[in-house]
């Protein structure tokens, strides 16, 4: 059977006998920044997909690999989105900053209350950020 490739917002989907496998885009930056058309014009080779305009690969094994986002969680919040500042969201949440950079590099782990607290917080500066209007 042919390979068929799909793209949600944060995977790339590789289908094939009726298997479907998934990667991250936060791999592939440029993928995940492509426009559809962009994304569309691919190759197939016997290792994998090429986007020559792109300037990316994403090999067919790559697939197989464990995706460590695939489990979300804290310390994957923050490698996912870089962008947020740990000290400022503490802030804003009103927990202690050393507290809050421990959960978000793994060293400990919040309680279930804590956990619902961050990312009810998250939530919310995401709903903030929606509102913006530029």
């Amino acid at each position: 059977m042919r390979k068929q490739i799909s793209f949600d917002e944060d995977y790339i989907y590789l289908t094939e006998n009726g298997e479907t496998k998934s990667q991250s885009l936060f791999y592939y930056p440029k993928l995940k920044l492509a426009t559809d058309e962009e994304r569309g014009d691919f190759e197939l080779n016997a290792y994998g997909i090429y986007w020559e305009k792109l300037d990316e690969d994403v090999s067919f094994e790559s697939f197989d690999y464990e995706d460590e986002f695939a489990e979300t969680s804290i310390t994957n919040i923050f490698k996912k989105f870089p962008e947020i500042n740990v000290n400022q969201l503490a802030k804003r949440l009103s927990i202690n900053q050393s507290l809050l950079a421990k959960y978000a590099c793994g060293d400990k782990t919040p309680s279930e209350t804590r956990r619902k607290e961050i990312e009810r917080g998250l939530h919310l500066l995401g709903n903030e950020l929606m509102s913006v209007s530029i």
